[in-house]
């Protein structure tokens, strides 16, 4: 009841059993409460909290006098409870008002002994000192007879510890252990000229005890790296050695780091499915050079289930799907630990067996001929079918396009996944377990995005084209102009073969656009796009990572992710209401997102149109790269990785579905339309093969 009555801002809910009380901001009042509620609750038999540890008071900090007058009214232990209020209300007025109370509170960790100092910050992601502190201990002990190295050794890895087991308990998130990491990275830095110069002068070796060395690198052709990043810092953060490759890593010259620096592990990253296959081969060639180092998989794309039907069974050592950077450290220190392998791996195989067993009966679901599911088309009356001819035809270039424009249109929601910070956008920043942490991101990601614009750190562009189009099967044939005497290109399309419940059709993209045989007037349309916010970005993220600032480098590639998301949303509306103009819509964002519109943008290497080749034609059809500067890898990811592209297809009916299994007589077809041979299909399509080549 005080609460509710004196602090403002705060809620609180419950009754006899159970209570429930929040607070923003940092009113040391409300932080005092909370913590002194909270220590008293266990001590009285709490059965579960759910607490955000990581910036809760420590009960033992409160200041006395206010810790005992808390205590007077949350425990109504004296006889005039009104007394107490008011003695209350009157300690918490000395903290309102200037605020210097708060501030002098906020900044009483600086008068702890400087090791204790460096200790705080690394566990508070406070930078603002780090040179200064490691240079007055580095200092002491060098005045007592002692050797930089213990800087490392003593504070700075108390401090890590400290992190690890707060993120480990799920006490601390994320940002804010790459915020830690930072600190640590500034301090060793700052360091490392004094641990070589100390080499010279008496020939120590000054080697770091670490945990284990890990060797991470995402597989050749693709190019995305942010998970990988935050796998890396968090298990920096409990000192492990990781030895970063960086993207598009051949195999040989991951094999190559992982012999000269003597790997321990060695953890393979991936976004686009051809990295499946490639994380495959390198499978297969560990296994040729008869290797036993561990073998860590993650990535967007990757599964439990891939791994354990593809990559296991290539590779007699150790390999363990990662799902997170959470689970990369007790993976990690599992793998590296002689009693706990050995239970880790039994898990892990018998998880295995039981995904092969699944995946083999899972192969064995009823699935159409080909020719069955293509008589399953989606059914589509084509004769009162009257597409809007563009407003724009051919080929438009969006030079510079203003961000700040493409900021109201971001898609806050896998900004959040990105960081692995659960919840849903905007519940997240008023969650009592992860609110705070992530309203600090959130506002960083403001300030950084008010930066980004301001000083235009990355560039906007994009093209598209609209064009005349028809359907013959599952091909859509783009014609060169409104006359459809001359056929430009090809969009090869797949149909779905799944035995689907009476009155489900086999989907095809193809199905969305006017046969070549149907009366339609003036014909049909299609639509192409490629667009990116990465122009600009690989310098900015090198310059942050070289000053140490892993936090800043990833969360301006996290940034430049969502701008690319926001700028094929904004494009696409803008194609469906001006550019072709056929929908007449006012939609909010969220709207948007929900896709609450006609029409679809699917893309190559998605689940409607899996085969990431077809990127090759929109290439062809827009020249992308002259035109963005977007390039496309050999495994055909896009460069720079802040990029998006696909199709537009306008008819009202259209929406995303799922391929699915494929039989072999369709990617026969598939090859033979495609001038394939069966290999190269099965290769790019092997992610959706309902069969093994092999048999």
């Amino acid at each position: 009841r005080w609460i509710k009555q004196n602090l403002p801002g705060a809620k609180v809910s419950g009754g006899i059993s159970n209570v429930s009380f929040s607070f923003r901001g940092n009113n040391p009042v409300r932080e005092a409460i909370h913590a002194v509620f909270l220590y008293h609750a266990v001590d009285a038999g709490l059965d579960m909290g759910i607490v955000n540890a990581g910036a809760l008071t420590v009960y033992d900090e409160v200041d006395a006098e206010l810790r005992d007058a808390i205590e007077d009214v949350v425990l109504n232990r004296t006889d005039d409870p009104q007394a107490a209020t008011e003695r209350l209300l009157g300690l918490a007025e000395q903290y309102r008002g200037s605020g210097e109370k708060a501030e002098e509170a906020a900044e009483e960790w600086r008068e702890l002994p400087v090791g204790e100092r460096i200790t705080h910050a690394l566990v508070k992601g406070i930078d603002a000192y780090t040179e200064a502190d490691t240079e007055e201990l580095r200092a002491e002990i060098a005045a007592r007879g002692g050797r930089p190295i213990e800087v490392i050794e003593g504070p700075l890895m108390d401090g890590m510890n400290v992190v690890g087991d707060l993120f480990g308990a799920g006490k601390m998130f994320l940002p804010q252990v790459v915020k830690s990491a930072r600190v640590m990275k500034k301090a060793v830095a700052y360091l490392i000229p004094f641990i070589e110069q100390e080499k010279v002068d008496n020939g120590t070796t000054g080697e770091k005890d670490t945990n284990g060395t890990i060797v991470l690198a995402t597989v050749k052709g693709d190019v995305h790296d942010i998970g990988k990043n935050i796998v890396g810092v968090v298990l920096q953060c409990n000192n492990y050695e990781v030895i970063d490759l960086g993207v598009m890593v051949p195999a040989q010259k991951i094999l190559d780091a992982a012999q000269e620096h003597g790997a321990d592990i060695i953890g393979l990253s991936g976004l686009i499915t051809p990295s499946l296959d490639e994380m495959v081969n390198f499978a297969n060639e560990m296994q040729r050079l008869d290797l036993e180092v561990p073998l860590l998989i993650g990535g967007a794309t990757t599964s439990r289930a891939h791994t354990a039907v593809k990559v296991d069974p290539k590779y007699n050592g150790p390999v363990v799907w990662v799902k997170d950077a959470s689970r990369s450290v007790p993976t990690a220190a599992a793998l590296l630990h002689d009693d706990r392998r050995t239970d880790l791996l039994a898990e892990v195989k018998a998880d295995y067996d039981a995904l092969r067993t699944r995946h083999a009966q899972k192969s064995e679901r009823p699935r159409l001929s080909f020719d069955d599911a293509k008589a399953n088309a989606t059914p589509i009356d084509w004769t009162e079918y009257k597409p809007s001819a563009p407003n724009t035809p051919g080929v438009h270039v969006l030079d510079d396009y203003d961000i700040a424009e493409l900021r109201e249109y971001i898609d806050w929601q896998p900004f959040f996944n990105a960081w692995e910070m659960k919840g849903k956008f905007p519940d997240i920043l008023n969650n009592p377990a992860t609110g705070e942490a992530a309203r600090k991101l959130y506002d960083d990601a403001q300030v950084m995005l008010d930066r980004m614009i301001a000083e235009k750190w990355v560039t906007a562009r994009g093209v598209y084209g609209l064009f005349p189009a028809a359907s013959t099967g599952e091909d859509v044939l783009v014609y060169t102009d409104d006359e459809r005497s001359e056929v430009r290109a090809t969009l090869y399309q797949l149909r779905q073969q799944g035995e689907h419940r009476e009155g489900i059709p086999n989907r095809s993209i193809a199905d969305y656009v006017a046969p070549l045989d149907a009366d339609v007037p003036g014909g049909d349309w299609v639509g192409a796009f490629a667009v990116t916010a990465g122009i600009g970005l690989p310098e900015r993220v090198t310059a942050f990572r070289e000053a140490l600032d892993d936090y800043s480098a990833i969360l301006l590639e996290s940034l430049a992710d969502r701008l690319a998301e926001a700028f094929a949303e904004r494009l696409h509306q803008r194609v469906r209401t001006e550019f072709w103009g056929y929908s007449d819509e006012s939609l909010s964002n969220d709207d948007l997102i929900a896709e609450r519109y006609p029409g679809i943008r699917p893309a190559p290497g998605y689940p409607a149109c899996p085969d990431h080749t077809e990127k090759q034609t929109i290439w062809e059809l827009l020249d992308v790269e002259a035109s963005t500067g977007i390039k496309l890898t050999e495994s055909m990811a896009m460069w720079p990785g802040a990029s998006v592209s696909g199709m537009y297809y306008g008819h009202p009916d259209a929406q995303y579905f799922v391929v699915g299994r494929l039989g072999r007589d369709q990617v026969a077809d598939y090859a033979e339309r495609k001038g394939w041979t069966l290999a190269e299909a099965e290769k790019w399509l092997s992610p959706n093969l309902g069969y093994d080549p092999d048999d």
